[in-house]
Parts: structure tokens; C-alpha cells; sequence
């Protein structure tokens, strides 16, 4: 009997690289989806709606597919911090994150044809205190303009971290493994 046919729904090269680490064929398929929050909604609740929005829209395309969607976004106190986009909003993110708790959010979706899974795995971090030039040297370094909160723990922001914990550190990358391992084995992929 054949599998399903896998689909990220994500154009993350993060997500992409991780997800091949599983060596299960998969195809990426872009989702288009408002990520407006609704009034008074927590980033958990946030991170997990559009996860699974981002796998719905694929699957409604692919309905025979196992579909993969995921968010993650970077909070910090009361501050949702997404991607900065420019280096002057990366250095104002890491400035106002130095020396706090970080909590990165990953809200992960898989859609298939038995039913809808949805999971929260959050990876936390704690930045070490940091002085402008430090923050500057990074940003300028390692241009993580595309990252949530502005940090690349995969790279030189690694440096920046006086502590991290979670469950999976790949969470911190954007797309939890262990969580996602345990779906994809009961839906039969063949993983060890």
C-alpha cells in the first residue's frame, strides 16, 4: 500500500532543510493565509490557528495528501516579535530582548485524510545581557531578517544565549521533530 503523498505547507528554507532530515519525499506547497491575530488572542492560540489555516488551504487543493503546516513566532514579556525584516528592527528586537526569557512558539498542524492533528511546542531561551555593538555585530553577521525575533541559533546567535530549554531544539528552528516523528509514524510513514 502506497502512502500519501506529504506536503509542507511552508516556503521556509528552515522548515525544508528539517523536514528533509527525515528522508520521507515531500513537496512544498505555498499557503497564503491573513495572519491578522484576532482581538485578545493569545500567541498559542495564535501560532495554532495558523498552522492549521496554512495546512487547511493546501489540503483543500490536495484533499488525498498528508498536509504539514507550522507558525512560530517569538514572544518575549508582552511583545509577539515576528520577522524584523531590516537590519534597524533586528537590532531594536534584540536590544529590547537582551538579558530576558525568550518563549519560541511552534504551532504545527498535519492534515490528512483520518483527521486533523494540531500541537504547540514551545522552546525557551534565555539572551545573555548584550551592548549595542555586540547586538550590531550580530545583526550584521548573520542578517536575521527572516527569523522570528531576530536570532538564528542555528548561526552566531548562538552566541547571544546565556541559557535555552525545551522538549525539541529543533522547535527553535521552526518545525519540532520529535512531535512531528510520532504523527508521521502513526499515519505509517516509515521511520525508524
Amino acid at each position: 500500500m502506497s502512502l500519501p503523498e506529504l506536503i509542507l505547507a511552508s516556503t521556509s528554507p528552515y522548515r525544508q532543510e528539517l523536514l528533509q532530515r527525515l528522508q520521507i519525499p515531500f513537496r512544498v506547497e505555498a499557503s497564503t493565509v491573513d495572519e491578522t491575530p484576532l482581538p485578545d488572542e493569545a500567541p498559542e492560540a495564535l501560532v495554532c490557528r495558523l498552522a492549521e489555516a496554512k495546512a487547511q488551504a493546501v489540503a483543500r487543493r490536495n484533499p488525498q495528501a498528508v498536509v504539514i503546516g507550522a507558525d512560530q513566532m517569538a514572544v518575549c514579556g508582552t511583545r509577539i516579535l515576528g520577522k524584523p525584516g531590516n537590519a534597524e528592527r533586528a537590532v531594536e528586537q534584540l536590544g529590547w530582548m537582551q538579558g530576558q526569557a525568550v518563549e519560541f512558539l511552534n504551532g504545527i498542524a498535519i492534515v490528512a485524510a483520518s483527521g486533523t492533528e494540531i500541537f504547540l511546542v514551545p522552546y525557551r531561551i534565555v539572551l545573555r545581557a548584550l551592548t549595542s555593538m555586540e547586538i550590531e555585530r550580530y545583526v550584521a553577521r548573520d542578517q536575521p531578517l527572516d527569523c522570528a525575533g531576530s536570532f538564528r541559533s542555528e548561526g552566531l546567535g548562538i552566541s547571544l544565549v546565556k541559557c535555552m530549554e525545551g522538549e525539541d531544539p529543533h522547535a527553535l528552528l521552526g518545525l519540532p521533530l520529535i512531535a512531528l516523528c510520532r504523527v508521521l509514524r502513526k499515519l505509517g510513514y516509515p521511520l525508524p
